[in-house]
């Protein structure tokens, strides 16, 4: 496992590198200047001299690169142009928020549609399954504007229950308060397609040899479901919230734009909005180092989930 660990993370170098130098690129021929950027429209020829000099837009490519990657490896990416806010303060501020919605729709996601999924593959073609089958079938067919819509109007202006907007210091607060709808709203548009793809999972492996033998052996049902043919599963399973962990991240982002969260997701489209190169950068790179680090940790729980697992 630790030779495995090492190997993994010294071949994560060589990916980090080009998803740096893609960035770079992007930003350097394709992101316009940003000093004309910073400037404005009434600028001079020297302030926006002053302003490349300062950026260090005048040195060569080699040094600017070198900058770029300095700033990675010391969290320090200067200051928003937009707010003149550090942009190491601005995650440290923004990002508890972001988790204190992700965190919750993640969790919820899987406890909820992994226990749906099962009861209706164990009781395949069954009305049960069909009418569940269906309705996620329509819930995949909504967009998810419209549950925020509803589920604003509803939740929050007809019944009172949340409000629609707004967020607070405490994070208990928060947890009662405010997060309950948007996470909701999140769950709901996600709970359909989990249910489904965690079914057919479940549903492979029913059709096993394995699990006509334990029947035949005379295992209950509740020891083959669980005992075996949740464990083989799980594989494909961890795979699929491996690659929702990022997705849920951005899409968490639409969310604090729908409800007014001051998290990273709004800030970064603030950013975008504003032409914020330092926090655009920061938050790409990032978050493709995330990535990576949860595809490892999948594989890692791969072994935890199932140790005939061979790690490569």
């Amino acid at each position: 496992m630790a030779a495995y660990l090492i190997r993994r993370l010294w071949q994560m170098i060589p990916t980090l590198a080009g998803v740096v130098l893609l960035v770079f690129m992007l930003f350097k021929f394709f992101g316009g200047d940003p000093a004309e950027i910073l400037g404005g429209l009434n600028a001079t020829p020297e302030q926006i001299a002053a302003i490349r000099q300062e950026l260090g837009l005048d040195q060569p490519w080699s040094t600017q690169l070198w900058i770029f990657v300095k700033s990675i490896l010391t969290f320090d990416w200067g200051h928003s142009w937009a707010t003149n806010e550090p942009v190491s303060s601005l995650f440290a501020s923004r990002l508890p928020a972001t988790l204190t919605v992700m965190v919750p729709i993640l969790i919820l996601d899987t406890l909820l549609a992994l226990p749906i999924a099962m009861w209706v593959a164990y009781r395949r073609g069954s009305l049960t399954d069909r009418t569940i089958m269906v309705v996620t079938t329509v819930a995949l067919s909504i967009s998810f504007l419209v549950y925020v819509i509803v589920g604003q109007y509803f939740f929050g202006f007809r019944l009172g229950w949340f409000p629609v907007q707004g967020w607070s210091d405490s994070t208990l607060t928060n947890l009662v308060t405010y997060a309950p709808l948007p996470v909701l709203l999140a769950v709901a548009v996600g709970i359909a397609p989990q249910t489904r793809l965690y079914r057919s999972f479940l549903l492979d492996e029913l059709g096993q040899d394995y699990v006509r033998t334990a029947r035949a052996k005379g295992m209950g049902e509740g020891t083959v479901l669980f005992k075996h043919v949740l464990r083989n599963a799980m594989i494909p399973i961890l795979t699929n919230i491996g690659l929702a962990l990022p997705s849920i991240f951005v899409g968490s982002f639409l969310i604090e734009v729908f409800f007014s969260i001051p998290g990273l997701g709004r800030e970064v489209l603030l950013a975008v909005n504003r032409s914020d190169y330092p926090v655009i950068q920061a938050v790409t790179v990032y978050l493709a180092v995330l990535t990576m680090l949860i595809n490892l940790m999948t594989d890692l729980l791969f072994k935890v989930a199932d140790p005939r697992v061979v790690l490569k």
